[in-house]
C-alpha cells in the first residue's frame, strides 16, 4: 500500500484519528495519536516527533528527540476504539541525520531479511509461531518492602471444584489434562473464536485455535507462516487482539511463560523455512525428507540456542518454564515427530512446502523483533558454515538413564546464564550489522540492572514456607 493508497482508505473507513505505534526495546507496543488532519503524504517521510528518553533502554535526556516514521504497508483499522481510527507500525529515525535508529527493534528485523538476501541462501524467511497465552479471570499482585504476593484465578481452575459457586457446575480441567476437550469443560471457545475472527478480519490468516494443556484457560491460536518482518509485526497485532478481546469480556490475558506453579508453561515453538525464488530450499531427500540445508540450519540452532535464548526466552520467569526433566524442550537435540527435542522436524505433510524445522525452547515474552532475527542469524550461520547436527534423536528424551542423557547439553537454567552465553557467543548476531555490539550491551545491561537484580534482591514468598523458623 501507498502513502496515497492509505489516505484513501482512511477516506472510505471514515477515520478521524491516526494511531502512530512502535515497539519498545523490551517488548511492548507504544502508541500516541494524531487527528487525520495530520496525516499527509509527506507523513511517510518526514515523521512525528516524540520523546525518545521515556522509552525503556532508548535515548538519554540530553539526546531525547526522535521522529516515527509511518510504514504505508501496514495500515489497518483498528477494531476497538470508540472512533474511526487507523493504526500505523513506525520505524524509528534520528531527528537530525534521519538514519534508521539501531536500537529499534523492527530496523534490527529489516537488517536480518535484507543479511539473508545478500547472502544468496534465499530471499525470503518465513517465521511461524504457536503462541501460546493463558485467559485468567482475576490477577492480583504485589511486590513491596514489606510484603508479596501474587493470586490467580479462573472459572477453569482444576483448584476451584470445591468453590461455591451458586452453583458450581464442575467441569474443570485438571492439571495437565486441558488438551482438549469440548464445552462445557472448554469454556472459552466463543472466546477464542472472537478472538480467531478479529484477527482476521484484520487481514491476519489463522490456522486454528484450541485450549492447551494446563488448566485454567491455556490457550493457542496459531498464525499462518509469513515472512519474518510481517510475522514480528503480526505478533504485535495478535497479543493486541487477544488481550483486548479478553478484556471486554472481563477477563484476562497473558504471555507470561509460568504462571502456574505444577502445570504446564506457556511456550511459542517457531517454525522457520528459508525459500529462494519461489522454492522451498529446506525440502530434500535427507533425514525426515528435508535437504542438507535445513540439517545445516539444525546445527546452527543447536549451537547458538543458549545465546539466542537472551532473546527468544527474555525473561527470569522464562525459566521456570525450561526446567530439565518436564515437558519444556531444554534438551538441545532434533528429532522428528519426537517432541521432547529442541528441534522438531514436523512430519504432518510430505508437500516439498510444508518442510520446515520446528525450533521449540522460545516462549511468547520475547520481542518477536529480535527474537526472530537472532534465530535467522543462528540458521544463516549453520547453513555458511556447515555445521553438522549430529545424529537425531527419536527416542523420548525424558525416559532416558542418566548417563545417556549426560551426553545431551541443555538450554540456560536461568537468564543470567543465557546472558553470559551472549557474552560468549555473539559473532554470528554481528554479521551485516544486524544486530550492533551496542544493542547487545544495552540489551544485557538493561536486562541485568532492571530485572535479574530486581528479582535478586528481593525475598521469595517460599523462603518464608523454608526458612522463617530457622
Amino acid at each position: 500500500m501507498t502513502p496515497n493508497e492509505v489516505l484513501k482508505m482512511a477516506k472510505e473507513q471514515g477515520a478521524k484519528l491516526v494511531d502512530l505505534r512502535f515497539m519498545d526495546f523490551p517488548g511492548l507496543w507504544q502508541h500516541f495519536s494524531v487527528p487525520i488532519s495530520e496525516l499527509d503524504e509527506s507523513s511517510f517521510e518526514d515523521g512525528y516527533g516524540f520523546d525518545g528518553s521515556s522509552i525503556r533502554g532508548w535515548q538519554p535526556i540530553n539526546a531525547s528527540d526522535m521522529l516515527v516514521v509511518p510504514d504505508p504497508t501496514t495500515a489497518k483499522m483498528d477494531p476497538f476504539y470508540t472512533d474511526p481510527t487507523l493504526v500505523l507500525i513506525c520505524d524509528i529515525v534520528d531527528p537530525v541525520t534521519h538514519e534508521p535508529y539501531t536500537r529499534d527493534p523492527r530496523h534490527i528485523a529489516k537488517k536480518a531479511e535484507a543479511y539473508l538476501q545478500s547472502t544468496g541462501l534465499g530471499d525470503t524467511a518465513y517465521i511461524g509461531p504457536e503462541a501460546e497465552f493463558f485467559i485468567f479471570d482475576s490477577i492480583r499482585f504485589e511486590s513491596a518492602r514489606n510484603r508479596a504476593f501474587y493470586e490467580i484465578d479462573s472459572v477453569e481452575g482444576i483448584w476451584n471444584t470445591g468453590r461455591d459457586e451458586c452453583p458450581n457446575l464442575g467441569y474443570k480441567p485438571r492439571h495437565k489434562e486441558g488438551y482438549f476437550p469440548v464445552p462445557p469443560m472448554d469454556k472459552f471457545q466463543n472466546l477464542r473464536s472472537e478472538m480467531l475472527l478479529t484477527l482476521e478480519s484484520l487481514g491476519i490468516a489463522i490456522e486454528a485455535q484450541h485450549h492447551e494443556v494446563a488448566t485454567a484457560g491455556q490457550a493457542e491460536i496459531d498464525m499462518r507462516f509469513q515472512p519474518l518482518l510481517q510475522m514480528a509485526d503480526q505478533l504485535m497485532w495478535f497479543k493486541y487482539v487477544l488481550k483486548n478481546v479478553a478484556h471486554r469480556h472481563g477477563h484476562t490475558v497473558t504471555f507470561m511463560p509460568k504462571p502456574l506453579f505444577e502445570d504446564n508453561g506457556t511456550g511459542m515453538h517457531t517454525h522457520i523455512s528459508i525459500w529462494k525464488e519461489g522454492k522451498p530450499t529446506f525440502a530434500g531427500d535427507k533425514y525426515a525428507g528435508v535437504s542438507q540445508e535445513a540439517l545445516w540450519a539444525i546445527g546452527g540452532i543447536l549451537k547458538h540456542t543458549k545465546a539466542i535464548c537472551a532473546f527468544s526466552n527474555p525473561t527470569t520467569n522464562s525459566y521456570k518454564r525450561l526446567v530439565p526433566g518436564f515437558e519444556a524442550p531444554v534438551n538441545l537435540a532434533y528429532s522428528s515427530r519426537n517432541r521432547s527435542a529442541a528441534v522438531r522436524i514436523p512430519m504432518y505433510s510430505d508437500s516439498p512446502k510444508a518442510k520446515r524445522i520446528e525450533f521449540r525452547t522460545p516462549d511468547p515474552s520475547c520481542n518477536g523483533y529480535l527474537a526472530f532475527s537472532a534465530m535467522l542469524m543462528a540458521v544463516i550461520d549453520g547453513i555458511q558454515s556447515k555445521i553438522d547436527p549430529g545424529d537425531p534423536l527419536d527416542k523420548d528424551l525424558y525416559s532416558l538413564p542418566p548417563e545417556e542423557l549426560a551426553d545431551v547439553p541443555s538450554a540456560p537454567g536461568s537468564l543470567e546464564e543465557a546472558f553470559e552465553a551472549l557474552k560468549a557467543d555473539q559473532e554470528f548476531l554481528l554479521k551485516g550489522d544486524v544486530f550492533t555490539q551496542d544493542v547487545i550491551d544495552m540489551w544485557i545491561e538493561y536486562k541485568t540492572e532492571e530485572e535479574i537484580n530486581e528479582v535478586k534482591l528481593r525475598p521469595h514468598p517460599h523462603e518464608f514456607f523454608l526458612y522463617f523458623d530457622i
